[in-house]
């Protein structure tokens, strides 16, 4: 029997470092180590730095990787972001259309819309579509208050939304959450699957600060570093948080790491023009080889969330910090994923080493987030590390990338014929 084919678009795949990028890859590759025939059309330019050019067609861990021109052009300004997706999404239609037949397509929500070119696709070659929500829109728009729920733009998107969701064979989203959302626009609880996205990196990437060259590329061997990973995006508001740490510029021990970009890397940024500080540090995102040693060097790592975004957005970064033993701490809301995770440790008896792998603090309060930071610091470091293995621990045992990976694989299978 021929090797059965998926097609997986996506405008970011590795070695982009964006989030989505990493868990397409990652499914991608299961399905081809599995002897699927697996095709991704993605972009040839970076998402975040539209300079960087990637490979036209390459192979990937099993994968066969087609990148298309004038695909993304930065995120400059809502303009731009609009015009790159609408060239992907023409491209990706033409390439789907004339490539391999595809048995499934994989497409998430890069870009937001990337729906339509999986269905247009499925019109021509009728093909089955898993839709892998990553995050909502026009919901987003509206809760950082670019757009108003009675603006027309919005009002189409949502028609557009409930039909691509009838019009889907399957729909995955990562937290209950953002499946009542999903629901709330139409039901397809008969055909969605809920669990989160899996940790990019492995247990055994926890690296000893003192083994670490990140550690003594940047001077934190003396250091207690307060890390902040990943997307600085609008849904994940930082001021209270830079605030504190000028706040606390007192103390020489503190480091401050906020790593990677984004429009919500503003505050940072004039932070460090206007004042200075020796305790804030900014960097762009690590190459993906050497995010390992970037985590690892934290004590402890911050996981932000909107309370208007919660179900919207997912706080992906905390399994990061959780997998390399880290406790976190959240910003946020209740409930939400984040306190569902903190929540689960608390709930496992002390005995089976349950406990607790972080600390909460208010978004928007200065003065008691710089009071739970001088906490945090002052915690014996034996505390410390068992928080961050608890967290380890609770990644280990029910939100393993192995686990994960695997059980989005099976859904996207499912209904096929085993490859030979």
């Amino acid at each position: 029997m021929p090797k059965r084919n998926i097609l997986f678009i996506s405008q970011v795949y590795v070695p982009d470092p964006t989030s989505v990028g990493q868990h397409m890859a990652d499914a991608a590759e299961e399905l081809a180590a599995r002897g699927y025939r697996v095709r991704v059309i993605t972009s040839g330019r970076g998402y975040d730095d539209p300079t960087q050019r990637y490979p036209a067609r390459e192979t990937l861990g099993g994968v066969d990787v087609v990148r298309l021109p004038f695909s993304s052009l930065g995120k400059k300004s809502i303009l731009h972001r609009v015009a790159g997706q609408l060239m992907f999404l023409v491209q990706a239609i033409l390439r789907g259309w004339f490539g391999p037949r595809p048995d499934k397509i994989v497409v998430s929500t890069s870009p937001p819309m990337a729906a339509i070119a999986a269905l247009a696709v499925r019109l021509v070659r009728r093909s089955k579509i898993v839709f892998w929500a990553m995050d909502l829109n026009p919901d987003q728009v509206i809760a950082t208050g670019v757009m108003k729920p009675t603006a027309l733009p919005v009002k189409m998107l949502n028609w557009l939304n409930r039909w691509l969701l009838g019009a889907v064979d399957h729909v995955v989203a990562l937290d209950p959450f953002m499946a009542e959302r999903l629901n709330a626009k139409r039901d397809v609880s008969d055909k969605t699957t809920v669990f989160p996205p899996w940790p990019h990196n492995e247990p055994e990437d926890d690296i000893p600060k003192s083994e670490n060259p990140f550690v003594a590329e940047h001077g934190l061997a003396d250091k207690f570093v307060v890390m902040y990973s990943g997307n600085h995006g609008l849904t994940t508001p930082l001021d209270s948080l830079v605030d504190a740490a000028l706040t606390l510029q007192d103390d020489p021990r503190l480091r401050f790491m906020f790593i990677g970009g984004g429009p919500g890397k503003a505050p940072v940024t004039r932070a460090i023009e206007e004042h200075q500080p020796e305790n804030i540090v900014s960097l762009p995102y690590q190459p993906l080889d050497a995010i390992r040693y970037s985590l690892s060097s934290a004590d402890i790592h911050v996981v932000l969330m909107n309370e208007a975004l919660v179900g919207i957005v997912h706080p992906c970064k905390v399994y990061g910090a959780m997998t390399v033993g880290r406790p976190v701490l959240y910003f946020g809301p209740r409930p939400s994923h984040v306190t569902e995770l903190l929540d689960a440790a608390q709930a496992i008896p002390p005995e089976e080493g349950g406990g607790p792998i972080g600390w909460e603090a208010r978004p928007g309060d200065v003065e008691q987030t710089a009071a739970v930071l001088r906490e945090i610091a002052a915690t014996p470091p034996e505390e410390i590390a068992e928080r961050g293995r608890r967290a380890k621990q609770l990644i280990a045992g029910r939100y393993s990338k192995k686990e994960l990976c695997g059980r989005f694989a099976d859904i996207v299978v499912e209904g096929l014929d085993t490859p030979e």
